[in-house]
């Protein structure tokens, strides 16, 4: 792992943690700017919207722009985010501010991605995608919970003012670190080879299939504590340890995925769409038993996680000539495949489907994913299409 990498991961660490961390502080910020929980949880929705149509939009309007410098652009506007959430005096500023660093996210991610790409040598690429996104499951197991409990030592503003803290640091690794010359620019083609690539059935396919995985995921993942605390019958102090070891799993199958990505990666990518399948339907069949649910959730969160980099390597690969908005839109799939996911688990619920049954809809997803997956790699297979030239 290089230092511009290791910079690369700090800053992905950030950004995870200001999106995940408000998870911990909410009822805290509710009561400080005197709003219910309910609404409160809107910070949640609206940092996903801001990543969904705020990230591809600012991806593509700074295309033209150094990709250090744009890193750097991202970084620095992060951090202003993070000191306008600690002092916002209500509600409505709060969600602004959460919005702007919601679309410095979406665009963040994308970049880092094809920069990541190309730090590493051809058979490294993989991993070093890999790498990014592990900033995120890492924030999961220690930004969030760090940042909780400085909220509750300090006051949930002090979580904010941390977590801009964070990433001044990881702005100024990526300062000292990262090559100026890393990519040089952003591609200086026109908007329409930008759309035009969106075309190509890998792109298209590989998005379908990240919002199909994140639907599976989150219909569940939303639900998690309820269906192991009332089916399961987990015992309550046993929970969070469950939740850091799925946090824990997570992170290594990340790796395992970008290992496997620069091993065979449509291959790799099918049989872990089809692991995926099986871990949920697993789920469903070890729910009512809490030793093994345990451990099945565990491998759950390995699997889920192992996707993320062939995918994404698929996509970049595909992009080639024209990067900056499909990789824009990698995040975007994922987000709204987890608003689908939850809204989806909640309406569900309210039903009658029960927290019990919640692992088939992920089982339904992951198959009609793998099918796609099959499908999209057998039309590869059997076209004339050749990867288009990488951006520079």
């Amino acid at each position: 792992m290089s230092l511009p990498l290791i910079a690369l991961f700090l800053a992905a660490f950030a950004f995870g943690t200001a999106e995940f961390v408000i998870a911990g502080v909410l009822p805290d910020v509710a009561l400080g700017l005197g709003v219910s929980i309910p609404v409160a949880g809107y910070l949640v929705s609206g940092y996903a919207v801001g990543i969904a149509i705020g990230g591809p939009l600012l991806a593509v309007a700074t295309k033209k722009m150094s990709r250090k410098t744009l890193i750097l652009l991202l970084g620095g506007v992060f951090t202003l985010g993070q000191v306008l959430c600690a002092m916002a005096p209500n509600f409505e500023l709060l969600m602004a501010a959460r919005v702007l660093v919601a679309v410095v996210h979406g665009t963040y991610f994308g970049i880092a991605a094809i920069v990541a790409v190309n730090l590493a040598p051809a058979d490294k690429r993989g991993f070093a995608v890999a790498l990014i996104l592990s900033g995120l499951t890492v924030s999961n197991i220690l930004g969030v919970p760090g940042g909780t409990a400085i909220g509750n030592a300090l006051g949930w503003r002090a979580t904010f003012w941390a977590v801009g803290a964070l990433g001044l640091i990881s702005t100024l690794a990526v300062a000292l670190f990262l090559p100026a010359a890393t990519g040089q620019s952003s591609t200086s083609g026109s908007f329409l080879r930008e759309f035009k690539a969106l075309a190509r059935q890998q792109i298209v396919t590989s998005l379908a299939i990240a919002i199909l995985v994140m639907i599976g995921q989150y219909s569940l993942f939303t639900y998690i504590a309820p269906l192991l605390l009332e089916v399961s019958n987990l015992d309550v102090n046993i929970l969070p340890w469950v939740l850091l070891l799925y946090g824990v799993g997570a992170t290594i199958g990340v790796f395992i995925g970008g290992r496997l990505a620069d091993w065979k990666l449509m291959p790799s990518l099918i049989a872990i769409l089809s692991s995926q399948a099986l871990a949920f339907f697993a789920l469903y069949l070890a729910a009512p038993y809490p030793l093994i649910m345990a451990v099945v959730v565990v491998i759950w969160g390995g699997v889920n996680f192992a996707f993320g980099s062939p995918l994404q390597s698929r996509i970049l690969a595909w992009a080639g000539d024209a990067p900056n908005l499909a990789s824009a839109l990698i995040p975007t799939g994922f987000n709204v495949g987890i608003a689908l996911g939850a809204v989806l688990g909640a309406s569900l619920l309210d039903s009658g489907f029960g927290y019990r049954n919640l692992p088939l809809i992920g089982t339904a997803a992951l198959i009609i994913a793998v099918f796609i997956a099959i499908f999209s790699y057998w039309l590869e297979q059997h076209s004339d299409d050749i990867l288009p030239r990488p951006a520079e």
